[in-house]
């Protein structure tokens, strides 16, 4: 393999899973007055933008497919270079809140969607494919995300039903991606980690579909500052006016993944440490997530974001691909970066769209991974161009490598005459 295929063909996809808290749903204790898509949406893009996910999945959307659509929409204004497209709208139980999946267009295509399960609430499942550069040769790496939203009590009863849901997953899934890259992702309800529904998860009977808990956290989490660490339900003390109470007591929210996932077997792998309930700095047990002392992991506008977003806290996480992102040789609006004129003779300007302001890092490399010469350019936010002289450089092929300040790259083919 040549040194530039190396270097290449590893992206990264951040992953994202958030209760929304009845959003677009209006209810008898969340309504316009408490819980309304104005108050909601500016909170929920502050929080987008900091965490800037390519799979986004949510728990407690409402049933309205027009509001699938808002989201979307701002989902667009948060982060308008990932280009999101949502999954089709599924609601075969019927339940007034619902769960979706919105991904990154540039990256990821979505390849099919089901319903593994109706008891009580869907559970959906949505495979997803990597845009990448093999993929006319049929080859690819896909992803399966199973999003869940479990029956919620303490009882036995519910933890039954939890049982009941999760199995139906599980049968469902081991028919169609037993050895795939598949995440468990969801607001599971779980009170405990040896509560019966977890437990099958981890100790599956076909032991090629059990899960794994990236962080290795499995013990009694509800009210335990044991666990305070990775609490993510509930950001506020007070209960009423549509949030739940009681403060950061119960570890509710969770993305679970395959063996495959998890040793990076099927060109996807969980990156280490990566795993994070965002916002949780470990000091909040039994307290909200924006109080005193301040937050030391997230600025005062992420906490504050938090808070007023949802009654629980996203959960986040990375997973290389082992693959080489596809990216046109002519330009296309829906890149970040373009070269024009490409191919090019003497002098190009690279179109690119800052989302955020700072200096950007320009090389060139040629076919064999030798860097040729790289410059700095400062650029402000918004669609800019800047001149690229390539007079020194011999007609051929060559790679075009941007790195902004926030470590976002983008390469791009570029043919000299």
């Amino acid at each position: 393999m040549l040194w530039w295929a190396s270097l290449y063909a590893q992206d990264t996809l951040t992953i994202m899973q958030y209760n929304l808290l009845y959003y677009g749903q209006v209810t008898g204790f969340c309504n316009n007055s408490n819980n309304s898509l104005e108050m909601k949406d500016p909170y929920l893009q502050t929080i987008l933008r900091e965490l800037r996910p390519d799979v986004f999945t949510v728990n407690e959307l409402s049933k309205n497919e027009a509001i699938h659509d808002h989201l979307l929409e701002k989902l667009g204004e948060a982060l308008p270079s990932k280009s999101f497209q949502r999954a089709a709208s599924s609601n075969i139980s019927n339940s007034t809140i619902v769960n979706m999946l919105y991904y990154n267009s540039r990256k990821l295509s979505l390849k099919a969607q089901y319903t593994a399960q109706t008891y009580i609430r869907d559970i959906d499942v949505y495979e997803l494919y990597y845009n990448s550069d093999d993929l006319s040769y049929g080859d690819t790496a896909f992803l399966v995300c199973a999003v869940c939203h479990l029956k919620a009590g303490q009882g036995t009863s519910e933890a039954n039903t939890r049982k009941i849901m999760v199995e139906n997953t599980l049968r469902f899934l081991e028919t169609r991606y037993e050895h795939s890259n598949v995440l468990f992702m969801g607001d599971f309800n779980f009170y405990t980690g040896f509560e019966q529904g977890f437990q099958l998860m981890l100790n599956y009977e076909n032991p090629n579909m059990r899960f794994f808990d990236p962080i290795g956290q499995i013990g009694d989490w509800n009210n335990n500052s044991f666990y305070a660490t990775i609490h993510t339900q509930s950001t506020n003390v007070a209960g009423g006016n549509c949030k739940a109470g009681g403060g950061m007591d119960d570890r509710f929210d969770l993305i679970m993944i395959s063996d495959e996932v998890r040793f990076g077997t099927k060109d996807m792998r969980y990156i280490q440490e990566t795993y994070k309930a965002i916002g949780q700095d470990g000091q909040r047990f039994k307290a909200t997530i924006n109080g005193m002392p301040q937050n030391a992991v997230v600025s005062q506008e992420m906490a504050d974001a938090l808070f007023y977003m949802s009654d629980h806290l996203p959960v986040s996480m990375q997973i290389y691909v082992d693959k080489t992102l596809d990216l046109p040789v002519y330009y296309s609006p829906s890149l970040l970066a373009s070269i024009i004129p490409n191919p090019v003779q003497y002098q190009a300007a690279v179109e690119y769209d800052g989302y955020v302001s700072g200096k950007v890092q320009v090389s060139v490399f040629d076919l064999s991974g030798s860097k040729l010469f790289t410059q700095l350019v400062y650029l402000d936010t918004g669609t800019q161009r800047f001149e690229l002289d390539l007079y020194h450089l011999r007609p051929g092929f060559y790679f075009l490598q941007l790195t902004d300040d926030t470590k976002r790259m983008q390469t791009l083919k570029l043919i000299k005459l």
